[in-house]
């Protein structure tokens, strides 16, 4: 349940991109069941899309790329000729029409970033999207630079690329943390999903689970985790503070 006293002794807001900024996790599944289309020669289940890509990264997470072997996985179970190299070359092929003119904020997000900002407070970004994609969301998507363009409103930010272990690591936001100078006290992240909210957990920062319904399988599991549950931004904007924080 969220408190009026949220963003006290805050300074740095720490947010994941999929599913918590922008409204994009549905549209990944519709990639990967195109892509599941294209690939397979057998008959395997192509139904739980989000489940099993979530199962598949969190047993991936310490490979050197772990997208990379997540497409050999799905090579693998469908009945592929091609190599993971192949799969991965080809998903994001067919992302780019989704991720340049489909994506965009979450209802309200773009708006709690813009108050977040004027109050005073830092804002970053670290996220497991690829830095290709995030390049996308940066110079191309119309829909987000319209509404708040990242580069004018985050400090930092940290893609796929800049943390050798995905989340439920903590990595990338001890990067944050260590960049910014913060305490952990003084961060609060803001994700959508269970590994997100552990990795936050385990580097001692407060976080709000951002609702998401393609989380509902993991809902129990996250609001037990999370230190708050926000059903939207509205209900984030509504506590905000009008006075800028003490630096």
């Amino acid at each position: 349940m969220l408190q009026k006293g949220l963003f006290t002794g805050k300074k740095v807001m720490i947010f994941d991109m999929d599913g918590t900024l922008i409204d994009s996790v549905g549209i990944w599944n519709a990639v990967d069941e195109e892509l599941i289309k294209k690939i397979r020669t057998n008959d395997a289940e192509v139904d739980g899309l989000q489940h099993q890509r979530d199962i598949a990264l969190r047993r991936l997470s310490r490979e050197e790329n772990p997208y990379m072997a997540y497409c050999g996985f799905l090579g693998q179970k469908y009945g592929s000729p091609l190599s993971a190299e192949e799969i991965h070359t080809l998903r994001y092929a067919i992302a780019q029409d989704y991720l340049q003119n489909k994506v965009d904020y979450k209802p309200g997000a773009d708006v709690f970033i813009r108050r977040l900002k004027a109050a005073g407070y830092t804002l970053t970004i670290a996220t497991a999207t690829r830095k290709a994609n995030l390049t996308l969301y940066r110079t191309q998507n119309k829909n987000i630079m319209s509404k708040a363009a990242l580069d004018d409103y985050f400090s930092l930010i940290y893609a796929r690329e800049d943390a050798k272990e995905m989340k439920p690591s903590p990595e990338i936001y001890l990067r944050v943390m260590n960049e910014l100078r913060a305490a952990p006290s003084e961060c609060l992240v803001f994700e959508d999903s269970l590994v997100g909210i552990e990795a936050a957990r385990n580097a001692g920062m407060d976080s709000v689970a951002i609702y998401d319904k393609h989380s509902d399988g993991e809902r129990e599991q996250i609001n037990a985790l999370a230190t708050w549950q926000a059903r939207d931004y509205a209900e984030l904007i509504d506590l905000l503070p009008p006075e800028t924080p003490d630096r």
